[in-house]
Parts: structure tokens; sequence; C-alpha cells
């Protein structure tokens, strides 16, 4: 078991300059007009700009781009393809299948440029000092974030154990679901125990005692946040003015 995001330090890259905070706010400004728009234009012209930050994101060779987006282009790929399957004949067939595909990805690969770019311990600090989100929550939510690889890990760990136990399923289909469900409540009861401890320990040092905290290392917002921003405010009303010029503007609520 592998995962296709890195949860750990993030090597600097060009878009490691903008802000955490900067980076969820565009993300805001586009999620709205993809959840609105119903052609294929609006979603192509935002796809098309967030492409156009991969190599700011460190991720312009395409195997480290494959390894990142394969879960997404696979359901970007399911969901036209059910689209398509069980659409009524209005629909729209392909084109309106191939929309949607496009949407899901200009929603989803915003997320992959942050995890690409940001250090998780920056955006707890970016969280905490601009968005004032209780640090209980962000440096446990980020806590909880360090600990998926580790899970990975473990998951593997158990099964690599009871193949050498002589415990293998083979071809049985059934035995491999009554091995999968045991491997997933070992690794649940893991789980459960350590984020325990690691809740204990929180509260020992402090992060539920309601006392504001002071923070090391800092997160200043800089013209260039703003701008970035901005820019995703300017790429969205291009994606609607191109696609209203078109004759393809199809708002969801107006269908």
């Amino acid at each position: 078991m592998t995962l296709p995001l890195s949860l750990g330090p993030v090597r600097p890259v060009p878009l490691s300059a903008i802000n955490p905070v900067a980076q969820l706010g565009a993300i805001a400004v586009l999620l709205p007009v993809l959840l609105i728009s119903g052609d294929v234009v609006t979603p192509s012209v935002v796809l098309a700009a967030e492409a156009c930050l991969l190599p700011a994101a460190g991720l312009a060779a395409p195997r480290a781009l494959l390894a990142r987006t394969w879960p997404l282009l696979l359901g970007a790929a399911g969901v036209a393809w059910v689209n398509v399957l069980f659409g009524d004949e209005d629909g729209g067939g392909w084109p309106s299948a191939l929309g949607l595909a496009v949407r899901v990805l200009a929603l989803a690969l915003p997320g992959v440029l942050l995890v690409a770019s940001t250090d998780p311990v920056r955006l707890a600090d970016a969280l905490t000092l601009h968005w004032r989100v209780s640090t209980r929550f962000a440096y446990g939510a980020l806590a909880a974030l360090r600990l998926v690889p580790l899970l990975a890990t473990e998951w593997q760990t158990i099964r690599l154990a009871r193949r050498a136990r002589g415990v293998d399923a083979g071809r049985n289909p059934v035995a491999q679901l009554r091995l999968f469900a045991g491997t997933a409540f070992a690794l649940l009861v893991g789980a459960i125990r350590r984020g325990s401890r690691l809740a204990a320990a929180m509260d020992a040092r402090g992060f539920d005692s309601g006392i504001p905290r002071t923070n090391a290392r800092g997160s200043s917002l800089r013209p260039r946040d703003y701008a970035f921003v901005l820019a995703a405010a300017v790429v969205c009303a291009a994606a609607v003015t191109l696609s209203a010029l078109t004759g393809v503007w199809s708002p969801v609520f107006g269908n």
C-alpha cells in the first residue's frame, strides 16, 4: 500500500513562496465557479490555468505528476463513464461526461498543488495565525496527517507478518476479503491506541489549556499572496466570460 500524496516535509519549490492561507483563499475563489458551471469551457480554462502551476509545484516531470494524480484521473474517468452509462438521453452524452470529468480534475488539482508545495507545519502555523484556527485542532490535524504514512507502513508490515506465518488467502476471494478485514481491524486498533497516546501528549503540553500560545516560526502575508488570490479571481472571470461568449455557459442552477 502506497500513498499518492506525501504528507511529510516538502522540499522548497517556487510555489512554496505563496503563503498556504493564500493558496486556500485561491481555492475558495475557484470552488463556487466550478460548482456552478455546467459547461465544459469554464472548467477547462480553470484547469489549464492550474496546469501552468505544475512546474512551480515541482510536478513538471510526467512520472512525478502521475504518481500524485492517478487517483484523480481514475476518479474523473469513473465519473464520466457512470454519467454516460446511467445518464439521461437528454443529458448530453459524452460532451456532458467530459465536462464533469474536467470539473472533477479542476476541483481536485489545487489540492494536489497545495500538498506538493506546502510543508504541513507552515500550513498549521498559517491557519492558527491568520484564520485563528484553534491550535488544538490545527496541530492535532497536523500530527494525524504525519501519522498517515506510518499507517501505510504498518499495513504492509501486518501483511508481511501474516504471510510469514503462512496466512495467505491464495486465489480464494472470500478468504482474501476475510484477510483484508482482519488486517484492517488490526490497523484500526493500533491507530486508536496511537491516537489516544497522541491526545494525552498534546494535553500534557498544554494544547487544551485555553491560554493563548505564541508561534516561534511566524507566518506573514505579502503582496504576492494577495496577487495570487487576485489572479485566481481573474482566471474565474475569464473562464466565465469565455464560456458566455461562446454560448455554452450553463449554470447548474439554471437547468
